[in-house]
């Protein structure tokens, strides 16, 4: 069906809302409490003090959080996390924060290689074709998704904090990405232009050469340049002095944790799809000949069941989630009925979770750490949950998620195999079905 004229709005129609706003005996009530205090405020449950209270039945003790501050790194903050709380176990140090910088840069010189190398194989579509626009929208951009972290520390290892230090630039990425995002799209321009006029592959390919070897120089300049080498020095809890000169990163990472990532598997709950399939999603992918970016989709009581055991063995987990629905930032609470905004304005606001991301309400913002879960005979009721938005946020950095939360607004977790049944990794072998760009898992 389709209209051949819109419906206009009348008079008529604008006297009929207003008598019905008129008749409702808690309108101005509403209306003065919402116009005050804000629609948040207004909407508050206070009884979410009662459900996320901070005792957890299972906790790891990992100490102080780390700060992401303006950029949109906590996909790769989220794995650090991860790492250098197995570190802190096998070494006996507390504190020890790896090299968010060091990532960061190498991100940002693979993707642009990756993104180049996309340009010239759509270059015989159109600037509007879907899929080249996704690309041109996300040049630039520093979200990010598990695989790409753990395909950049595959590749390159991991340094200590102090080896390479954040920068302004990497703490405010926001003029960094712009700049680099107006260049992408530029030499867009260019290499479909050369593909046009029917330049050789070899030609493509130092054009290429060339134009990823600027965007080395603008992260040199803006984060840099990443140490060959570095010196490795700590003291542990028992005030033992080490020190280890001349490591590589790469050296680094195998000697001193004992984790292979290919080990790991990021399952998903993304309802819009069959469950139990691989998917994948190649077009965020960002070293050439790197990591696959796949999900191994589930129920919901799966991904709960294997972050808990992977909790309880004493390991930490990166999840993927949508922080912005139903969240205090200044209390750290995550509660899917924090704010009460059907209620408040008398509307009917469900959707269910597959309708969400059918309906682009659902979207992966943000990449967090589960460091511990309160279990009740058997089952979880909340969730103590490690950010990466320094000690002011929540209480010391750390936030609480009740269940329904992790229900409603949690889409990944990342997980040990062993923790799957036999049947779930012989899913991993299968051919994944590769997942649009912008798939809302993206």
């Amino acid at each position: 069906m389709s209209l051949e004229k819109p419906s206009e709005l009348t008079a008529n129609d604008f006297k009929q809302f207003h008598q019905e706003l008129s008749n409702r005996p808690d309108a101005s009530i509403i209306s003065r409490a919402v116009m005050t205090n804000g629609i948040d405020a207004a909407a508050t449950d206070p009884q979410a003090k009662v459900r996320l209270h901070r005792e957890f039945s299972v906790e790891l003790d990992t100490g102080t959080v780390t700060n992401q501050k303006q950029s949109g790194r906590c996909w790769e903050f989220s794995l650090l996390n991860t790492l250098r709380h197995q570190f802190e176990q096998l070494h006996h140090v507390k504190n020890f924060e790896l090299s968010q910088n060091y990532l960061f840069f190498w991100d940002r010189v693979e993707r642009a290689n990756m993104f180049y190398q996309q340009i010239i194989a759509t270059a015989d579509k159109g600037p509007n074709d879907r899929e080249v626009a996704f690309y041109l929208k996300m040049a630039g951009g520093d979200g990010g998704q598990w695989p790409m972290a753990a395909a950049l520390v595959e590749k390159y290892g991991v340094i200590p904090a102090y080896a390479m230090p954040e920068t302004y630039n990497t703490e405010h990425t926001a003029a960094f990405a712009s700049t680099l995002a107006l260049k992408m799209r530029r030499d867009a321009v260019v290499l479909r232009r050369l593909v046009r006029d029917d330049a050789s592959a070899d030609q493509l390919a130092e054009k290429r050469r060339q134009m990823v070897g600027e965007v080395y120089r603008m992260a040199a300049y803006s984060f840099g340049e990443p140490p060959a080498t570095f010196d490795l020095e700590y003291r542990d809890s028992d005030k033992k002095w080490h020190r280890q000169a001349n490591l590589t990163p790469t050296s680094f990472f195998k000697q001193a944790f004992n984790v292979d990532l290919e080990d790991y598997v990021v399952v998903t709950n993304s309802p819009d799809k069959p469950l139990n399939e691989l998917y994948r999603l190649a077009s965020q992918e960002n070293i050439a000949g790197g990591k696959q970016i796949q999900f191994l989709n589930v129920d919901m009581s799966v991904l709960k069941k294997v972050a808990i055991a992977q909790l309880q063995d004493g390991e930490t987990v990166w999840f993927g989630n949508d922080v912005l629905q139903q969240m205090s930032r200044e209390q750290g609470f995550l509660d899917a009925q924090l704010y009460r905004r059907a209620e408040l304005f008398g509307i009917d606001l469900s959707l269910s979770k597959a309708q969400r991301f059918e309906y682009h309400e659902a979207e992966v913002t943000h990449a967090m750490t589960l460091t511990g879960v309160n279990l009740v005979d058997g089952q979880p009721n909340r969730w103590k949950v490690e950010n990466s938005w320094g000690e002011k946020n929540g209480e010391k950095g750390y936030f609480v998620m009740t269940d329904d939360w992790m229900d409603q607004f949690v889409y990944e977790v990342v997980v040990h195999k062993k923790y799957l049944t036999d049947e779930q990794r012989a899913i991993l072998t299968h051919q994944p079905v590769e997942l649009a760009p912008w798939d809302p898992l993206m």
